[in-house]
């Protein structure tokens, strides 16, 4: 069978695009991999057939340059890395769409909502799920409204890997940190810290290009281990309940992988009701014997490499159903039980990056 040309942007770093990667490898299709980088000294670079160094999302020829290597490569469909990638190929979905490129993505009004925390917050709360308490802070007399501790501070829109993400326990905390956040943003998130630890999930729904469920999974996060948190501290606030520790979780997830009906059967109908068509991941955590949402991103989840372990395949999931035309068999059987992560080394020569990657980045 002749390989199916895909590419994937945003490869380095690890982040989503690398993890894509990693499913793609362990994909049984028989595939042609063009990866993209806006940095030469990617990882992802190194595990691409063929590789290519590009302009940052928000350059006024990214789009040019992405279809450009597109159409040079006959690429079929195409997944991005990176949220910043993500805006841009959404609002130019029907350019590559017109050029025969598949990409397979959310509604521009799912992203929309899934992509700033607030809007989130606002949508679970219209539409019945349990929601904590939050507030959008956009000025210092905002933070008065606060009469709850602890709380999470972190930006609304962006933050992947919790970056400027603060568990507050006080008010003088409150002042401190959130006087810092509207330093850099215009607006940040405030939300009530729920669930203990050892209860925090991941959740992944996948519905097809016309919104019908297919599969979800979940990863019950160790996030008290070393790579999985951002941030942990003692509790010490009144509310016990919470724990001893309490804890961010960091964007290197690991942990028990299975159905995990009790946060899956929710997650699949938050993503229903957001109107999903591709993957949607569901940040989430128990609380009172309830599902509690603080986050949804609408892509491939940070997790898929583990996913695609045990046989929940996002990227080939796409492949299969938007490119082959197959049917995706509904709530399809796939494998439980631990996954845990490491550290690993790629070496990059130099003449690697002379010979095996073209600069499109000038282009």
């Amino acid at each position: 069978m002749k390989p199916i040309n895909v590419m994937v942007t945003g490869v380095g770093g690890g982040g989503v695009g690398e993890q894509i990667m990693k499913c793609l490898a362990m994909s049984n299709l028989s595939l042609r991999v063009i990866g993209c980088d806006m940095n030469i000294i990617s990882r992802g670079l190194k595990m691409a057939d063929k590789a290519y160094v590009v302009p940052p999302a928000y350059a006024r020829n990214y789009v040019d340059v992405i279809i450009k290597i597109c159409k040079q490569n006959d690429v079929k469909i195409l997944f991005h890395g990176s949220e910043p990638e993500l805006k841009v190929i959404s609002n130019n979905r029907k350019i590559f769409e017109d050029n025969g490129i598949i990409v397979p993505l959310n509604p521009k009004h799912v992203i929309d909502v899934c992509m700033d925390k607030t809007k989130t917050m606002e949508f679970l709360k219209q539409n019945g799920f349990p929601t904590q308490k939050y507030w959008e802070i956009c000025s210092k007399e905002d933070l008065i409204k606060i009469d709850y501790f602890p709380v999470v501070l972190k930006p609304s829109i962006g933050g992947g890997g919790s970056i400027n993400s603060f568990i507050i326990q006080n008010s003088k905390e409150l002042q401190m940190f959130g006087e810092y956040l509207l330093g850099i943003y215009d607006k940040f998130i405030v939300q009530e810290y729920v669930g203990c630890a050892d209860t925090e999930y991941t959740a992944g729904v996948i519905c097809n290009k016309d919104g019908k469920y297919i599969n979800s999974i979940a990863v019950k996060k160790s996030i008290l281990s070393g790579l999985s948190h951002k941030t942990r501290i003692t509790n010490q606030t009144d509310h016990k309940e919470l724990g001893d520790i309490l804890a961010i979780s960091s964007g290197v997830s690991q942990g028990e992988i299975g159905r995990f009906e009790e946060v899956t059967a929710p997650a699949r109908r938050i993503a229903e009701s957001l109107g999903a068509t591709a993957s949607i991941n569901i940040q989430c955590r128990i609380h009172k014997n309830s599902v509690y949402v603080f986050e949804i991103n609408p892509r491939i989840s940070g997790t898929s490499s583990l996913r695609a372990l045990v046989g929940y395949n996002e990227p080939e999931i796409f492949i299969k159903e938007r490119v082959l035309g197959e049917e995706i068999k509904c709530d399809f059987e796939y494998k439980s039980g631990f996954i845990v992560r490491g550290l690993s080394e790629t070496y990059i020569d130099e003449f690697f990056m002379k010979n095996n990657v073209k600069d499109m980045s000038g282009f």
